[in-house]
């Protein structure tokens, strides 16, 4: 489950991908199958988030991990790798980390 707390922990990893509106719904099909069938199977990953654009030129993934360290090993595996290759070819790519600095809520 996302969570949300101020702090370093969890690593939150917030990559946009810039798509042509015709391959927004590859985007978050690919996505998806990369995440149900390799990054969620990797330790330290707590959660994904995909969000698609209403005007169809993005798709937002929003994920979390325990740490950088598991971050960095998930990107190791081969075969996300080559997903994740595979996605650049189809829409452009901006990945930053982030720690949430203040939260509020109703």
């Amino acid at each position: 489950m996302s969570t949300i707390s101020e702090g370093g922990h969890p690593l939150t990893v917030i990559n946009v991908f810039t798509v042509t509106p015709e391959r927004q719904a590859d985007v978050v099909r690919m996505l998806s199958e990369l995440t149900e069938q390799t990054v969620r199977h990797q330790a330290g990953f707590i959660s994904t988030n995909i969000h698609a654009s209403l005007d169809g030129m993005r798709v937002v993934n929003y994920a979390q991990w325990e740490g950088r360290e598991h971050l960095e090993a998930m990107m190791a595996v081969p075969e996300a790798r080559e997903r994740m290759r595979e996605l650049t070819q189809v829409a452009a790519s901006e990945p930053h980390l982030y720690e949430v600095s203040r939260v509020y809520q109703k």
